[in-house]
């Protein structure tokens, strides 16, 4: 993008961009928070490209019946910086994020990344 956003500007961009998917998607997720942070860390940031967004937790089919209970919230990341820098405008940031958020949930729901990428999902 050509200017900078702040951060309150950018969730304000996540926000509608997590307005576009369906809300029946959204109330199947179960103990997940979404969370952005400005660059990938070291240890997230894949050998070559940008990490535009990250799903760490348990993947759904992978679960016991016994996993909620005390367990961590499952944690969805969007990386305003690497987000940012692949968009040209905002409503090219708005469908990234879109298209970022799907294919994390996609993980959260144990879909694998070709299976994703057919779906257009990433």
């Amino acid at each position: 993008m050509t200017a900078a956003l702040s951060r309150e500007q950018f969730e304000d961009v996540v926000a509608d961009a997590l307005d576009e998917i369906p809300q029946e998607l959204l109330d199947r997720l179960d103990n997940v928070v979404f969370l952005i942070e400005d660059e990938p860390t070291d240890e997230q940031r894949p050998p070559h490209g940008d990490l535009l967004g990250l799903y760490v937790g348990i993947p759904l089919p992978e679960r016991l019946d016994s996993y909620h209970y005390g367990s961590m919230p499952d944690r969805i990341y969007l990386f305003q910086g690497p987000l940012t820098r692949h968009s040209r405008d905002r409503d090219n940031l708005v469908e990234q994020i879109r298209v970022t958020t799907l294919h994390e949930i996609g993980h959260y729901f144990g879909i694998d990344d070709d299976r994703l990428h057919e779906l257009g999902w990433g």
